[in-house]
């Protein structure tokens, strides 16, 4: 039976808000629809600008009694699912990684289907659901999917189970398979692509860089204002225009860590980075180089606009900021 509420204007939760991707959402998505209106959350503190600049609430999405009852209470009409372990500490912790990943997404798809108000989902896949049997070069949206990670493996798990509760239950969730992120807002968290992000606040703090990827080793990367811009843009169309509900390729450029600090080397000229490769080479290399994004930007027209020699500027000219206001 479907617990009802009564009609409200959209009330957004979003889950995960301290990590990565939920700090810049949050305050994208406070600016389109008042900071009253998105409910931040998250198991640890976030940024200052997320606790003070709107409703904040610690909360556990592994606790699903307490969950339904937020929902309910401040009458939820979109969710974004944004908690996971990710890829190299899922392998660490491997069945840990794939109970709280897989949990999570089956405790926010229930909670979606059972309470009326609850409109949209989203939830993000990775490009971590090919695998070593997929083109790795402009991998097709639809082709071989044999993840060999924990974290591949729950997001291609994830996905099946967003499209099955799109069939069964004409639930709207929406999912984006986002490549390796770029921000210099929130520091990374144990993912393969962590070093696009580590060695710019590497060469800033150290002029110096050990990377964890052999330096011809590209993958898809994607700065984060245009991941925010692609999931803001996915969860406005009309659901009828939607061609998926598991997850759309997207990327910006294929980098390798020897494009990144050639790059950097422009307004670092004694940056230096020597290569030390770690399991997560391996991982790397089971994940595509490149991907097919054309469906994503039938939509709205979206495309990127953020390049390697833009981004390096903002992320040395920001992250600079960042350190010096942190001795003062």
């Amino acid at each position: 039976m479907l617990i009802k509420k009564l009609k409200c204007m959209e009330r957004i939760l979003i889950i995960g808000a301290a990590g990565q991707i939920g700090s810049e959402l949050t305050l994208a998505l406070r600016t389109q629809f008042g900071n009253g209106n998105v409910y931040a959350t998250d198991i640890k503190d976030p940024p200052p600008e997320i606790r003070e600049g709107g409703p904040f609430q610690l909360l556990d999405v592994m606790d699903d009694k307490h969950l339904i009852h937020f929902v309910i209470r401040h009458r939820i009409t979109q969710i974004y699912h944004l908690a996971a372990v990710l890829s190299g500490n899922a392998e660490k912790l491997p069945l840990q990684a794939w109970y709280i990943n897989m949990n999570s997404i089956l405790n926010i798809l229930e909670i979606a289907r059972l309470v009326e108000d609850v409109k949209k989902v989203f939830w993000p896949s990775s490009i971590a659901v090919f695998g070593p049997t997929t083109p790795r070069k402009n991998t097709p949206q639809l082709t071989t999917m044999e993840p060999s990670t924990v974290y591949g493996i729950s997001k291609l798990a994830g996905e099946r189970w967003c499209e099955y509760y799109y069939k069964k239950y004409d639930l709207d969730v929406r999912s984006i398979r986002y490549p390796g992120l770029i921000s210099y807002k929130t520091e990374p968290g144990g993912g393969t692509t962590d070093w696009a992000v580590e060695i710019f606040y590497e060469a800033i703090k150290n002029k110096s860089y050990t990377c964890f990827l052999k330096e011809d080793t590209k993958q898809p990367l994607l700065f984060m204002d245009d991941a925010i811009k692609a999931t803001t843009r996915l969860m406005e169309i009309e659901k009828a225009r939607l061609m998926l509900h598991t997850g759309y390729n997207i990327m910006g450029e294929s980098l390798s860590p020897g494009d990144v600090a050639s790059e950097i080397r422009k307004h670092i000229p004694d940056f230096k980075i020597r290569y030390n490769p770690d399991f997560r080479q391996e991982i790397a290399m089971t994940w595509p180089e490149s991907v097919d994004d054309h469906m994503a930007r039938l939509h709205d027209d979206w495309k990127p606009v953020y390049s390697l020699e833009r981004i390096t500027k903002i992320m040395i000219r920001e992250i600079g900021l960042k350190i010096e206001k942190a001795k003062h």
